[in-house]
């Protein structure tokens, strides 16, 4: 029993320590202990809360307190005020936008109110560095319970029951997955956990990792009790040293405890784990080429089948799941089947993480029941767009992807509805964009990274893509024609029905999701030449405002290609034919008479770059 009378939980994950939430933690340890309360108060690392907008976070407990975007220098009125002298630091406290009342408890918060943490139970509740405090929460009782009371083929069961589809994009049936694995007999079976976490603003993975690593060890043995497997592998991408960190603590800890190793809890079970390092390439989220990764080939994909779970790493059957749906199998195991499939939809059982990001006020790691809407998560969840800003667009499923538009926003979370909507589920990325968007951009953002990320093994893939790319480029830059939109149309789909992997096969998503959901925008850069965002530069025009030009020869005498003309004291002039649109006349111009037009031969739209 802890005899500490308060607790000080502090977000150590990557996004509050970037944000100085380590120093704010040691902080507040040596201010304790001058003012002589260190046996009193436990100050304690956690894993992300989930609300980074306002992080770095500080929880106290018993009184359940919230203190957001905590700095060094707050630390010592939080321990003055609140620890001693029992008052709450007001201006620390979550405001309210719509109340302008200051929260106390994080339950009511909006960003809160609708989640439903499963995944996330134990991220910003442990110490993610200590067995003890997992083992608080649960950690193992049900690796312990299927040791010791339930046959591999009853385990499978219950998992096929709660109705668990893969987190990783798929949405393969789980327990499907699992039982054909151990129908594959062989001297050596593997378990394989994939965290190789590629998309762009996705870190719903990492945070799970990074709070609560004993879940996916857990889960990883009980994999391997259920499909025959002694051996587990964590594909793990370079790029996150702190969860790999965390992971090599739980997995010692949990050495020492006989969780992992010979003779799990003395039952006779032997099962091990160790980790893989991925050089971060997006492809190897697939899971044959994750496999050939961590053989030590190149990290491409395999035609299929045979599948993984008949002839895997190093040819032996192998189970792969993602962090997240390992993440759930511990608490299915132990409130039921009955109970996770009484959430979500009827073919889309459970909760889903997200990383919501982009142009929304509440950025951050969110779990919501399967079947609640973009609209609730956008405005409700997510507290709506930055600035006031007109909502425009949601990125769902990572760069391969579509993109839903205002008409969808009553669309319901779930695999088919997304898919139908011309979108995917992904592995959780959700990016908002706003009406300064422009959506050619976007998708020749997003082909830009699919063609720096594909393997290049098959040709629609490797050249298809290419061509998507360059004709949008060409689009962006004024030099398309309506014809460009139709090669776009019909190559996508193309790529779509040839490529050889899921990435190929799903890399055409953003440009036809915008097209079917913007062709006027797009018509509008290709035929019109211009670009209502004001996003392509190529597509506007520096100009001199004669009202607010003095003559100063400022511009003029920057300007790298002579394109500007006039005398001292008079308006200058811009030559189009010579411009390069280098910026540097508008950069030097202290008089705002320099701003930037679209469609500048018939003057219909002004926007000014700051």
């Amino acid at each position: 029993m802890s005899h500490y009378k308060m607790h000080l939980l502090v977000c150590a994950g990557t996004g509050c320590q970037s944000s100085q939430s380590g120093l704010i933690h040691e902080m507040l340890k040596d201010e304790l202990d001058r003012k002589g309360l260190k046996e009193d108060v436990q100050v304690i690392k956690t894993g992300c809360f989930g609300f980074c907008e306002r992080g770095p976070i500080v929880k106290i407990l018993p009184d359940n307190t919230f203190y957001t975007e905590v700095k060094p220098e707050d630390i010592r009125e939080i321990v003055d005020e609140h620890l001693i002298k029992g008052r709450r630091v007001h201006r620390l406290l979550y405001l309210d936008p719509e109340t302008e009342e200051h929260i106390l408890d994080s339950k009511k918060m909006g960003f809160y109110k609708k989640q439903l943490r499963i995944a996330l139970r134990n991220c910003g509740i442990i110490d993610p560095e200590n067995i003890d405090e997992a083992i608080g929460r649960d950690a193992y009782q049900a690796l312990g319970m299927v040791l010791t009371r339930h046959t591999p083929e009853e385990t499978i069961e219950i998992i096929k029951r709660s109705g668990l589809r893969g987190r990783g994009g798929a949405g393969f049936p789980t327990g499907i997955k699992w039982e054909i694995a151990r129908r594959n007999s062989a001297d050596q079976k593997y378990v394989v956990c994939n965290a190789d976490e590629g998309d762009p603003g996705a870190f719903m993975d990492r945070s799970i990792l990074e709070g609560d690593p004993h879940s996916i060890l857990e889960a990883m043995a009980i994999c391997g009790y259920c499909i025959g497997a002694t051996k587990g592998l964590i594909y793990i991408r370079a790029e996150y040293p702190l969860a790999i960190k965390r992971l090599k603590i739980a997995i010692r800890q949990a050495r020492e405890y006989g969780l992992l190793g010979e003779d799990i809890l003395g039952t006779g079970f032997r099962f091990d784990i160790n980790l893989r390092y991925g050089a971060g390439a997006f492809v190897c989220g697939e899971e044959t080429a994750l496999i050939h990764s961590m053989e030590g080939k190149r990290g491409e994909p395999s035609n299929k089948p045979p599948f993984p779970a008949a002839r895997g790493y190093l040819g032996k059957p192998t189970n792969v799941n993602n962090v997240e749906t390992f993440a759930n199998i511990p608490v299915i195991l132990l409130k039921g089947a009955e109970w996770f499939s009484s959430i979500g939809t009827e073919r889309s059982k459970g909760t889903k993480v997200f990383a919501l990001a982009g142009k929304i006020n509440n950025v951050g790691l969110i779990e919501v029941p399967m079947g609640i809407t973009l609209r609730e998560i956008i405005y409700e969840i997510g507290g709506g767009i930055k600035g006031g800003k007109r909502f425009k667009a949601v990125q769902t499923g990572g760069p391969s992807g579509g993109c839903l538009t205002e008409k969808h926003l009553d669309t319901p979370i779930d695999y088919e509805s997304l898919t139908a909507a011309g979108s995917m589920m992904g592995s959780g990325g959700m990016i908002v964009l706003d009406e300064d968007d422009c959506m050619v951009s976007v998708a020749k953002f997003y082909l830009d990274f699919i063609v720096e990320e594909s393997c290049g093994k098959c040709a629609p893939c490797r050249i298809g893509n290419r061509r998507l790319y360059e004709i949008l480029e060409r689009i962006c830059d004024g030099k398309g024609t309506g014809e460009d939109l139709e090669k776009l149309y019909n190559l996508a789909n193309v790529i779509k029905d040839t490529s050889l992997c899921g990435l190929g096969q799903t890399s055409p998503n953003p440009v036809l999701s915008t097209l079917n959901n913007f062709p006027e925008e797009y018509r509008e850069h290709a035929v019109d030449k211009k670009c209502r965002s004001g996003k392509c530069r190529n597509l506007l025009y520096y100009v001199i405002d004669d009202e607010n030009c003095v003559g100063c020869m400022a511009c003029v005498r920057v300007c790298p290609v002579n394109a500007i003309t006039g005398a001292r004291k008079q308006t200058h002039f811009i030559h189009q034919d010579k411009c390069i649109k280098c910026g540097s006349c508008m950069d030097k111009c202290q008089f705002d008479a320099i701003g930037l037009k679209s469609d500048y031969d018939r003057h219909t739209v002004s926007i000014l770059v700051n």
